[in-house]
């Protein structure tokens, strides 16, 4: 091919990302990184401390008993072989490895052990509003107690999180249920494990699926419709929502429904719902799980937690005008009038860098107009132009980029000004 052909276009690659999961630019980094922030602002206050883990497991963490339902493990897990023969899964969640990692060290940790971590985790999904391949998580666990105050607390913690992010008790509501209720169905019917997944999922999709498809799988299983309603609300769930009633907080309520399609749990579950009508739908939820370290070990662990994602959030701030408005780290940017100054530019930058000031500098290269454009397309909120003018004199004319205000200051009041806004 000579010099001048042109490339070949078939060949080049699409800039697109794989389907279902995101590129972060700048502004959409921003927000993640507001997301972490109020999380980790928010539950280290209340006692939680912060843990991780690499993002690849051994399969058989998900096959085992009561991982998860036979849905994800087939169908929505990335698994694969690795160079030494081992299956392996990109997590699809983290309450299984956190098991896994309690149950190694269970005797060198204190309890109640109160556990966070924001992991980024996987499934092959079909993307929608709300669901993507992946996500970030702020998963939030107690280990340790059986108290029904362990419940309480993470409930809390769901709602307290709430707050963090802005929110009134009209945007939101919890709703509790017992999964104790539908366990003794699977007793009383005698249901397989497979029958009581399936039961699982069919009650989990209660809200999306027709009536009839939902009334055709009870049938299916032998359980009437009358069968799933609870005589009376559950003790422990009165109990919670009672008290937080008398704590002056009123939309947390029972929802005999709520079951959580995960089959590691055991007792009290719970869903966040947005009361927006323009994303009605669960936000995230938990529950409590007192069996998952039997798969590790003879001692079974009682837990509660949730996991509460990036991607629902964002949506719950969206459709209210609530996202946080993208600020660039950088304070200011320096124009440099010709590419021979930027070394002194440079100098003047690392001044205001060791005194807190954010500073980048253009290199020269582009006209002064580019370089100002430059700087708007970054968002950068000062300017400053450094030329010859500015050495002569020892003053440095610094712009507002939104008002267009101009101040004339000299070299030894740059820093104080900037960090004085």
């Amino acid at each position: 091919m000579s010099k001048n052909a042109a490339p070949n276009k078939e060949k080049r690659l699409s800039t697109e990302p794989y389907k279902g999961v995101r590129d972060f630019y700048p502004e959409d980094q921003s927000f993640l990184n507001y997301f972490f922030e109020t999380c980790r602002r928010f539950v280290e206050r209340v006692g939680y401390v912060e843990y991780h883990a690499s993002v690849l497991e051994p399969s058989e963490l998900y096959k085992a008993k009561g991982a998860e339902n036979e849905e994800i493990i087939k169908d929505q897990t990335y698994t694969f072989i690795d160079r030494g023969g081992r299956e392996v899964t990109l997590r699809p969640e983290m309450t299984p490895s956190v098991a896994r990692m309690v149950a190694a060290r269970r005797r060198d940790l204190g309890f109640p052990l109160r556990l966070y971590s924001m992991p980024n985790v996987f499934r092959y999904e079909r993307p929608q509003r709300g669901r993507l391949r992946e996500h970030w998580q702020l998963n939030v666990d107690c280990f340790g107690s059986r108290a029904l105050a362990a419940d309480a607390e993470i409930i809390g913690v769901a709602y307290g999180l709430m707050g963090a992010f802005g929110a009134t008790e009209r945007d939101f509501v919890i709703k509790i249920g017992d999964r104790a209720h539908f366990n003794d169905l699977v007793q009383k019917h005698s249901l397989s494990p497979e029958q009581s997944k399936k039961l699982f999922y069919i009650l989990d999709r209660r809200a999306k699926a027709p009536e009839a498809e939902f009334k055709e799988g009870l049938m299916g299983l032998g359980i009437a419709q009358a069968e799933l309603s609870p005589k009376e609300e559950p003790r422990d769930v009165a109990k919670i929502v009672e008290d937080f009633r008398n704590a002056g907080i009123n939309n947390i309520i029972y929802a005999p429904e709520v079951v959580r399609g995960f089959n590691y749990y055991t007792g009290i579950v719970f869903e966040v719902f947005d009361a927006h009508p323009d994303n009605n739908r669960s936000l995230f939820g938990g529950g409590r799980y007192d069996n998952l370290t039997e798969l590790f070990d003879d001692e079974p662990l009682p837990g509660v937690g949730f996991g509460m994602g990036d991607v629902t959030v964002r949506d719950f701030l969206a459709v209210r005008n609530m996202l946080p408005e993208y600020r660039p780290p950088t304070h200011l940017y320096i124009a440099v009038t010709s590419a021979e100054l930027a070394p002194d530019a440079q100098s003047l930058a690392g001044e205001l860098r060791r005194q807190g000031v954010n500073a980048a500098i253009d290199f020269g290269e582009k006209k002064l107009g580019d370089q100002i454009k430059a700087a708007g397309k970054h968002k950068i909120p000062w300017l400053l132009v450094f030329g010859q003018d500015e050495i002569a004199t020892g003053r440095f004319s610094v712009r507002d980029m939104e008002t267009g205000a101009e101040e004339s200051l000299s070299r030894d009041e740059l820093g104080a000004f900037f960090l004085n806004l």
